[in-house]
């Protein structure tokens, strides 16, 4: 039976769980502790505000010499409704929307190749600064012309003249004769550019009304010739055919179908011009369409919105990037935005076509009921009646015909009244000084931007820093309670105090007392003690992750502290591998526990006692024998343990450690109390939570962690040793001290090590 089962029933702790009496608390990050990491990195933010220091005053004072050129323009509602083809509502729309519209257009790309192109800006050489391309580059060339598109508008600055109807435009360039020259440029493509536009659509319209006129005007001769070869066979002169009840109806049936067959000859053409034309030219074609009645607000509402949403896409662009969320979304909403007008142009070709069907079954139904009333006047005077159709056709003909050359001569004259919509208030003038930024305002850009650089590197090296430094950290991470935080300490050489044995100068607990690593070691005692209700443990190791993380130090002081009392106090050093435990007291390790577990001797031969410690018992490891594991999991170590804790009342095993050999698991697993040890920035979060893993399926009862070498003027500790000045009065500072920069082993010795 080994000594685990004779004092504490076995541990069942699964690897997910927590140890009793303690509950984790996942802390967020709060203000105190980004001061904290920012006052760790004080070294690297100072670098970084210094840097933007410099770099902002270097800018300020090298600002280049940029020239401003402006000019104003005032876009105008439109002209008179007298001489428009068709008063739609939906195209009277909002002021500001139709501004939004105006200055997209002047921003767009084919407007900026246009002044490209015309001001031959890519063989430009103070357009091109110091990036000019190839001699004699093409503005064809891809590469070319979205660079110069870029570059122009890059440093375009267009925007309403808030509360009116005037957009300012504007152009920074280290040459005043070329931002002038633009500015004066784009106003000039942009008018060129609205002409043409509403001309071409007026003059798509026109020229099918001029195919139409063409094939009604041989119907109206047609008509004619019919009409007056049927007067000239029935010898009518001058007859008024309109005085009986049939002629009556005639004429009123007559009218109605030429009526319908105007319509369905408006809507048709609306139709037709609607479904083969650019979806973009719709709004404007809509506008000027003969007989035009649908509402389209909803689609220039929607042009507004997406001209809008492509304007700040390409600022998001610019400024953020493609990838950020608002870029993003905003890009979702452009898409969308496109779906909804394509939606609503589709309906307005299917409200076309729906006018035409409804024109056209109109007219055939009039024209039915027109046949039908001719058969009847047939019969009562077939060849008045036939005289009347031949004279109500050559009419309806003529007055079809007078009524679209009339709109064609309206639309040939609202197309030049069109281009009268954009007056220039102000032509760009040569600008006479340049525009330079304060010279304050640029050095604390500079200086903002540098401080926020310092913060951003100091918050991702903290990230990036995955040792364990605080207990808070720890215990979350780990979900394990700290029994005890370890001050950083360092030992003088011995030669400082002639005589003081190994142990007065390697155990701080012995020869500095009062020193705060000492009281750190008797709150390890205490938490120790108290871990377990009803008796403290008796078998107690200590181990850790990795090596070099000081657990030899710990053992042999918490070993010191617990003999200081009247307990009787055994320290076995268990790492059969790499002992270091007779180094700390200055020990012979010719006999130790290697030599007890193969029979060569006893344990009361083998334990050395401390002299300035009577409670104190060492048994070193001995000689390095060839199978450690095999010897620390035989049924002899049981008994050792057995035996061990006959004679004393705590056991303090100095294991090796968990993820280097196998000996820590198993010893563990013999133990009433496991505390692993974990060096103060130095284990990794990922290399601890492993070894604790395999401690807790071993079945190990692990009680908590120990945190060793903690630097006390670290600031994650600011303030956790506030009390030192009580608790080293007294202390012989000139043995000890607690430090905050360590030192190598073989400098300063071992240490926290």
């Amino acid at each position: 039976m080994g000594p685990q089962s004779a004092q504490t029933p076995p541990n069942t702790m699964g690897v997910s769980d927590t140890p009793p009496a303690f509950s984790t608390a996942v802390t967020d990050t709060t203000l105190s502790e980004a001061l904290i990491t920012l006052r760790k990195r004080k070294r690297i933010l100072l670098v970084f505000v210094l840097l933007g220091l410099a770099y902002g005053i270097y800018r300020a004072e090298m600002q280049p010499r940029i020239f401003e050129a402006f000019g104003r323009i005032q876009v105008r509602s439109g002209s008179s409704n007298e001489y428009r083809m068709s008063n739609v509502p939906g195209m009277n729309t909002d002021s500001s929307q139709r501004m939004l519209t105006e200055v997209a257009i002047l921003q767009s790309d084919s407007l900026m190749l246009t002044v490209a192109r015309e001001m031959d800006l890519a063989n430009n050489p103070d357009f091109l600064d110091d990036k000019a391309p190839q001699p004699r580059a093409s503005i064809d060339d891809p590469a070319v012309r979205q660079q110069t598109i870029h570059t122009l508008k890059a440093g375009l600055h267009i925007a309403q003249v808030q509360k009116t109807d005037i957009i300012r435009i504007s152009y920074q360039s280290l040459s005043a004769k070329l931002a002038t020259d633009i500015v004066n440029k784009v106003i000039a493509a942009y008018i060129q550019r609205s002409y043409e536009t509403r001309f071409s659509s007026s003059q798509r319209i026109s020229n099918w009304l001029s195919g139409q006129l063409d094939d009604l005007k041989q119907q109206v001769q047609a008509s004619q010739e019919r009409m007056l070869d049927v007067q000239k066979r029935l010898g009518i002169l001058g007859m008024d055919p309109t005085r009986s009840q049939i002629n009556a109806s005639l004429e009123q049936l007559s009218t109605a179908a030429n009526e319908a067959r105007i319509a369905r000859i408006m809507a048709e053409s609306r139709y037709r011009m609607l479904s083969g034309m650019d979806p973009n030219s719709i709004e404007g074609s809509i506008e000027i369409t003969p007989g035009a009645s649908g509402q389209l607000s909803a689609l220039s509402t929607l042009r507004t919105q997406l001209a809008t949403a492509r304007a700040s896409y390409a600022q998001m662009e610019s400024d953020l990037g493609l990838n950020h969320p608002q870029a993003k979304a905003q890009k979702a909403q452009i898409e969308e935005l496109t779906k909804e007008i394509n939606t609503e142009q589709q309906r307005l070709v299917l409200q076309a076509k729906q006018v035409y069907l409804a024109a056209r079954t109109n007219e055939d139904e009039t024209r039915a009921t027109l046949d039908s009333e001719k058969n009847d006047a047939y019969k009562l005077r077939d060849d008045m009646v036939e005289y009347t159709i031949r004279q109500r056709e050559f009419e309806s003909n003529r007055n079809l015909y007078e009524g679209l050359l009339q709109r064609l001569r309206t639309a040939g004259v609202e197309a030049g009244l069109e281009s009268l919509e954009i007056d220039v208030v102000d032509p760009a003038m040569l600008p006479a000084t340049p525009t330079l930024k304060p010279k304050s305002t640029v050095i604390l850009t500079y200086l903002f931007f540098g401080f926020l650089a310092g913060v951003i590197l100091a918050f991702l090296l903290e990230s990036l820093d995955t040792g364990l430094r605080t207990v808070a950290e720890i215990e979350n991470i780990i979900e394990l309670p700290s029994l005890a935080v370890i001050p950083r300490f360092s030992r003088r050489s011995a030669t400082e105090i002639p005589g003081q044995s190994f142990a007065a100068r390697n155990i701080i607990s012995l020869s500095q007392p009062k020193s705060q690593s000492a009281e750190a070691f008797r709150s390890l005692r205490t938490a120790l003690l108290l871990s377990s209700a009803g008796h403290p443990p008796k078998y107690i190791l200590l181990t850790s992750a990795t090596p070099s993380e000081g657990k030899t130090t710990a053992s042999s002081n918490l070993a010191t502290i617990l003999a200081q009392g009247d307990s009787r106090v055994l320290l076995i050093d268990a790492d059969l591998r790499r002992p270091t435990v007779h180094h700390q007291f200055g020990l012979n390790s010719k006999v130790g526990l290697s030599t007890v577990l193969t029979g060569t001797t006893t344990l009361e031969k083998a334990v050395q006692a401390i002299p300035e410690i009577p409670n104190l018992d060492v048994l070193v490891s001995g000689p390095m024998p060839p199978f450690p594991t095999e010897m620390l999991s035989s049924e002899t170590m049981n008994r050792l343990l057995e035996h061990a804790g006959d004679l004393y009342t705590h056991i303090v095993i100095d294991s090796p450690p968990v993820l280097s050999v196998t000996d820590a698991v198993i010893l563990a697993r013999r133990a009433d109390a496991v505390v692993m040890v974990i060096r103060h920035g130095k284990s990794s979060k990922h290399v601890v939570r492993r070894a604790r893993d395999l401690l807790l399926r071993s079945g190990a009862p692990l009680t908590g962690i120990l945190l060793n070498a903690v630097d006390v003027n670290s600031p994650d500790y600011y303030g956790y040793y506030g009390y030192s000045g009580y608790s080293n009065a007294g202390a012989d500072a000139e043995t000890w001290q607690s430090k905050a920069d360590t030192r190598s082993a073989q400098d300063s010795g071992e240490g926290n090590r």
